[in-house]
């Protein structure tokens, strides 16, 4: 093997309690979108615990960072991407804890080795990936505009999968204004609840007229106070998802008009919110393949994703656009298991999750030298990227 992957698979061996403690420490102080106070507190101080200089609040979100390690000479810039929201109510039940600290445990691994190597490497680290596209803010800001080329790796259950793709998706928040009144007395009022109800009923009837991938899943935020006040205000939520950001636009404009269109049928007024889209996801291939070959040097057999399974989303589909980028799968619990679950949040912190923080943070220390290393893997990479991402998203 690489003399230079063994020195930081030693470097990883070495910070195992560390990064196991960072794990767990990340697990018991759940913290969701953009509010990971403390999440990002523990990984600073680790970080300057090992002589890095950790800047805080870039892109203008105070939980996101960055640190940085200059190598040899003029050279790629290799970016490990932390992510550490939890979900409200059940905690880290997306693994973001595992998430961290392979990040943490890659950069400090592959940091061992840097003065080996010409370029620089980076920890990001990005908040809000549940619900408010903190990579998305960070592109946006210019944090990855120097970045090359993007390295993360993600817990599931099941197999572990590689060169996983994902769908866009966005949410859109609806609240309707009518006016109350005494459930004796109907036709005083104008019932928003109505409007909600309309709004579920239209996107029913428009579901044929959706693509293949699209998907529309609602919930009632607000339906009123009581059952005898005609609800003054109510309040609806929808979670999208369609297969490219183009369709999920069109997707988006269907569900404002049928918001629109029950606001204008009930007589109440509407105010549409519509979040950040996720962008569909671009695995970059020789990346995934290096990740893969040096996970099965680490004893961990990777697969290939069914191609016939609509997967989730997530804010790296952006970044994946913009530059080569992997966001590969290690599981951590077994098929059955899926994440955004209690069970999940249990399982985030088993001994099996622990042996995946040293093992991701290996695997993705050892594919970051792959990269630094090869000049030609480098251009294979670009070369990958610039085929795969569509020529509409270069314009």
């Amino acid at each position: 093997m690489n003399q230079l992957k063994v020195q930081a698979m030693k470097t990883i061996d070495a910070l195992q309690t560390e990064l196991l403690r960072l794990s767990h420490n990340i697990h018991a102080n759940p913290e969701v979108s953009l509010t990971e106070y403390k999440s990002a507190a523990f990984i600073a101080e680790a970080l300057r615990g090992h002589g890095f200089e950790v800047t805080m609040g870039i892109g203008g979100l105070p939980t996101a960072f960055i640190a940085t390690k200059q190598g040899k000479g003029p050279g790629p810039h290799v970016a490990f991407m932390a992510e550490y929201d939890s979900l409200p109510s059940i905690g880290h039940a997306c693994g973001h804890n595992v998430i961290a600290a392979c990040a943490v445990g890659g950069f400090l691994g592959a940091s061992a080795v840097m003065e080996e190597l010409a370029g620089r490497l980076s920890i990001i680290g990005t908040p809000g990936e549940e619900a408010d596209g903190g990579k998305i803010i960070l592109l946006e800001a210019g944090v990855f505009d120097d970045v090359d080329f993007a390295l993360m790796m993600h817990p599931s259950s099941g197999k572990s999968l590689i060169n996983r793709g994902g769908r866009a998706a966005t949410t859109i928040e609806v609240n309707f204004k009518g006016k109350s009144a005494h459930s004796a007395s109907p036709g005083y009022g104008i019932n928003a609840l109505n409007a909600v109800i309309c709004t579920f009923q239209h996107i029913d009837m428009m579901r044929p007229t959706f693509q293949m991938q699209d998907n529309v899943n609602g919930i009632i935020t607000n339906g009123g106070l009581a059952a005898n006040i005609i609800p003054g205000e109510a309040a609806c939520e929808f979670s999208l998802r369609a297969r490219t950001l183009i369709d999920l636009e069109k997707l988006a404009e269907k569900v404002k008009l049928a918001a629109a269109s029950a606001a204008q049928l009930t007589g109440a007024t509407s105010e549409i919110h519509v979040h950040r889209m996720y962008a569909e996801r671009y695995p970059n291939l020789p990346m995934c393949e290096a990740f893969k070959a040096n996970m099965a040097l680490l004893g961990e057999e990777m697969e290939y994703p069914n191609p016939n399974i609509m997967y989730g989303s997530s804010d790296v589909g952006n970044v994946s656009i913009k530059l080569p980028a992997i966001h590969d799968y290690l599981a951590i619990a077994p098929a059955g298991i899926s994440s955004h679950n209690v069970e999940f949040t249990v399982a985030s912190v088993t001994e099996r999750a622990d042996e995946v923080c040293i093992k991701g943070a290996k695997g993705l220390a050892m594919t970051a030298i792959d990269v630094l290393a090869d000049v030609a893997f480098q251009q294979e990479i670009k070369e990958y990227h610039q085929k795969q991402v569509p020529a509409e998203y270069r314009k």
